[in-house]
């Protein structure tokens, strides 16, 4: 992401102002991440202090995944990481991928709207808190950076998605590349060798003594990288070092060796501005030598691409739905290989089955939509049948082979990677490019690897996908869809899903009409959140209204049901709370298998739960009694039955929790029992995160038999 392309004072106000806050701050590392206009998506906009490979992994961070950027937009905070252990513990997914020690803040950047975060890093040997002045120079720098934004988007000069993120200069006042006479005889006059890297990790300077312990002229190395220009020295484990130093701007030291028995040791010691390293012998061998590979063995991924693959794993696993997937792999991986094209498409009956894509129109996906997997239209069928993926870097190649599928396309290179779990098909994965792409060994090593763990996220996708569409379905259709008319009597439900889990439950509820003047009704919840809740939350209601509807009292229904239970013995148990309203008799009789109390409120009096005894819980004491509890229907009488997911919280006593949702009833008054849940619900904070999912059942007496339907 980057300005538009009228007259810099915006891309130089906002990079001024990156570079001051890092400046003032003392952080070593800046960066800038901004809103996307069309899509809960950070981009990253300016870099400052770091290579931009660096940052690979979160040029583009979902504003819902968890991070410290989305942390700071979401909450409209500053979040403060002091720590690499901090950091582990809060952020484990990102850690991964930087697993060096330092300490981070993110900021929002907030004017008249959020318009992205602030990221700093610093050293790990900085003070474990940040001062109110530090503090203060972050949020005032967020709020210039907010009027910059503001003032640039109103001239026509805002941040344009899609390119690339600025990489500001090191520091002013930076030393010239090449050292002054003295400094060189200096660095010449000491032991070893001596070299510097800038930031990027190309060799600047370079002492005779260096050259010679390297092994090559310094004309050959200045200007290289050292892990790409000295085979020796090409594993991922040194280019690591490099890293860590430039993340932590602290000295570090490793050993290698030089074929073919000469073991050095490089001495790290980094800045704002670049890495000095000294290079001497050493004295003797290590007791753990990073091992030379032999000439043939095939070159490792760079280091930077083995943290970027750990930290795609790790968000890989926490994907739960197949929509999850699509997202994660278009809006982190796509960008990870600078892709514009992406297809993920499944097995299925013999056939690829798109299941998400992005930057095609909808007439190309209908096209490829469905085809047989032995297609020879495109590449796709070969791959997964072979389980060998393909790589075409430019039209011409595709064409050779599938010329109609390159014409529909559009696209100028493709990867084609087969989704295999132990031999069995799962899918294919299509990165696309609208340009012609060369695929490096590297790239290709670790896009292959990345499929195998695309395929198992897709696949343990696609199994919760299904579980949950089945018992969401059971769920939904064991729930009454309405509840019935009953003269004398105002009814009212609600059943609110977990959002943390599965989605489904086993609570359930019932009002069953028992001829023209009674009535029952039924709540209880059931042990677990799957399929086996759902099924036993149906059986259980079907038995209740079986035994309910054969005019049996409180105790017996539950009794009878109890024994159901036991014979079934499914593992499972269940709550329940039972009540026979008679409207001619003007009584209302309770039974309790576990269950929390109903609440009783009076007209004019305020809300008390029910003194009801209860019995044990359902299917745990085949032959268990459960007492009945007996009193008035007064007029205006109204009932309450809900499950533990509307009173049960970590920490809390369940009595007072029990007397706050009585209080909440109070507060919610008289009148329509629908607004009434609704009030309750909401005062309950029905948007937080529930573990458990929730149902209500309130039953309210009108003046009499009479009276006609509610």
């Amino acid at each position: 992401m980057t300005s538009t392309g009228g007259p810099a004072t915006f891309t130089e106000g906002v990079d001024a102002a990156v570079a001051e806050t890092v400046r003032r701050t003392g952080a070593t590392i800046g960066a800038l991440y901004v809103c996307a206009p069309d899509e809960p998506v950070l981009l990253l906009e300016v870099l400052c202090g770091a290579p931009a490979d660096f940052a690979a992994p979160w040029a583009r961070v979902p504003v819902a995944s968890p991070a410290p950027v989305t942390d700071a937009v979401r909450e409209d905070r500053l979040v403060w990481v002091a720590s690499q252990e901090e950091f582990a513990r809060a952020y484990p997914r990102t850690a991964v991928a930087l697993p060096y020690p330092c300490a981070l803040a993110a900021a929002p950047v907030t004017g008249t709207r959020r318009w992205g975060s602030l990221l700093l890093i610093w050293p790990a040997t900085r003070p474990p808190h940040m001062s109110r002045r530090e503090e203060g120079h972050i949020a005032s720098s967020c709020r210039r950076m907010a009027q910059l934004l503001e003032e640039a988007v109103e001239s026509g000069q805002g941040p344009v998605p899609g390119a690339q993120p600025r990489v500001l200069p090191v520091a002013s006042g930076t030393r010239a590349g090449r050292p002054a006479p003295a400094a060189a005889d200096f660095a010449e006059r000491l032991p070893g060798g001596s070299c510097a890297l800038d930031l990027e990790g190309r060799i600047t300077f370079l002492t005779s003594g260096g050259a010679e312990l390297l092994g090559r002229d310094a004309d050959q190395l200045l200007g290289t990288v050292p892990w790409q220009s000295l085979p020796w020295l090409d594993d991922p484990t040194y280019e690591d070092r490099y890293r860590a130093a430039v993340i932590s701007r602290e000295p570090v030291m490793f050993t290698a060796c030089r074929p073919p028995d000469q073991w050095l040791d490089f001495h790290l010691y980094p800045d704002a501005s670049g890495i000095s390293i000294r290079i001497v012998p050493t004295g003797a061998q290590p007791p753990s030598p990073a091992l030379r590979r032999s000439a043939g063995t095939a070159a490792p991924a760079r280091a930077g691409q083995l943290y970027q693959l750990m930290h795609l794993a790790a968000a890989l696993t926490e994907a739960v739905g197949v929509q999850d997937v699509v997202d994660l792999v278009a809006d982190q991986i796509m960008p990870a290989f600078g892709a514009q094209g992406l297809v993920l498409s499944t097995a299925d009956a013999g056939r690829l089955r798109i299941t998400g894509h992005r930057g095609y129109p909808t007439h190309v996906i209908e096209r490829l939509d469905g085809l047989p997997i032995d297609t020879h239209f495109t590449p796709a069928g070969q791959v997964l049948t072979s389980g060998i993926p393909s790589f075409f870097a430019t039209a011409q190649e595709m064409r050779r082979i599938y010329p109609e599928a390159q014409t529909i396309s559009g696209k100028q290179a493709w990867a084609f990677l087969p989704l295999i779990i132990s031999g069995r098909p799962v899918g294919c994965c299509i990165l696309s490019y609208e340009h012609p792409h060369t695929f490096s060994a590297e790239e290709r090593a670790v896009m292959t690897s990345l499929a195998g763990l695309i395929a198992q996220a897709l696949d343990r996708a696609r199994l919760y996908d299904t579980k949950h569409q089945l018992a969401h379905g059971l769920q939904q259709a064991l729930l009454p869809h309405t509840l019935p008319m009953v003269a004398g009597l105002n009814v009212a439900a609600r059943y609110l899903p977990a959002t943390h889990g599965m989605d489904i439950g086993g609570d359930f509820y019932d009002v069953i009409r028992l001829g023209d003047t009674a009535a029952a009704a039924v709540i209880g919840d059931v042990q677990g959140h799957n399929v086996a809740a759902a099924a036993l939350m149906g059986q259980v209601r079907t038995g209740v209204h079986a035994h309910a509807t054969l005019g049996s009292s409180p105790d017996e229904v539950l009794s009878r049901t109890n024994r159901l239970l036991s014979d079934l013995d499914p593992g499972l148990f269940t709550s329940c709370l039972y009540a026979h309203i008679d409207l001619a008799r003007r009584r209302v009789q309770l039974a309790s298998a576990g269950h929390p109390p109903a609440l009783l409120r009076l007209p004019g009096h305020r809300t008390v739960p029910v003194d009801v005894t209860p019995g044990p819980l359902l299917g745990i004491v085949p032959g268990a009694k459960y007492p009945v509890t007996e009193f008035p229907l007064a007029p205006g009488l109204l009932l309450a039955f809900y499950t533990d997911g509307l009173v049960e919280a970590p920490g809390t006593d369940l009595d007072d929790s029990i007397a706050q949702l009585a209080r909440r009833l109070d507060d919610a008054g008289e009148g329509d029992l629908d607004l009434l849940i609704d009030s309750v619900l909401r005062e309950s904070g029905p948007t937080r995160q529930r573990t458990d999912d929730i149902a209500l059942l309130v039953l309210q007496s009108g003046n009499g038999p009479e009276e006609g339907p509610a």
